[in-house]
């Protein structure tokens, strides 16, 4: 579920298995946790954030996908490549979507994707449990509207480019 969460969180699987290891290797030097769950959590948000590393790596992935995004619009297309190009294309607005957030606001979404429940991400995060809800919805809202303009944005390129 850890790496789940870090693979959503940083777009690398390898990375995420790397965070979540060093996570547990933590938790077993950790003498008593009171909530497990949320403490790892806790835990792998702070290496996360502490790694320098993290927005260098989260641009070169933004940037090799845009570059393919771009080399592929070039290359004359079949059907199915067209349809993997969109699905390639939507992923792409759906994770700059996501990096658009405020990283409480990101963290929230993908906590509560991964089963959390509002008591575990109020305590990963520091904030009251009453105020979750508030979050999740902030959240959701701002993702669908960035999400939607992105594609807004893309049919106008296509349209223009069709022109």
């Amino acid at each position: 579920m850890l790496v789940r969460y870090l693979t959503r969180r940083l777009g690398d699987h390898d990375w995420a298995e790397e965070v979540a290891q060093e996570t547990f290797v933590r938790a077993l030097r950790q003498e008593s946790i009171v909530n497990e769950r949320s403490w790892v959590f806790a835990v792998a948000n702070n290496l996360v954030r502490d790694d320098a590393r993290r927005a260098s790596r989260q641009r070169r992935q933004l940037e090799l996908m845009a570059a393919e995004a771009r080399e592929q619009e070039r290359e004359p297309a079949a059907e199915p490549l067209e349809i993997t190009l969109e699905m390639t294309q939507e992923t792409a607005d759906a994770r700059r979507a996501l990096e658009t957030l405020a990283e409480r606001d990101r963290q929230a979404l993908l906590m509560k994707e991964e089963g959390l429940d509002y008591g575990e991400i109020a305590e990963v995060l520091g904030i009251e449990k009453s105020s979750v809800g508030t979050t999740l919805s902030r959240a959701r809202r701002r993702l669908a509207e960035t999400y939607e303009a992105l594609q807004d944005e893309r049919r106008r390129r296509g349209q223009h480019a069709a022109s």
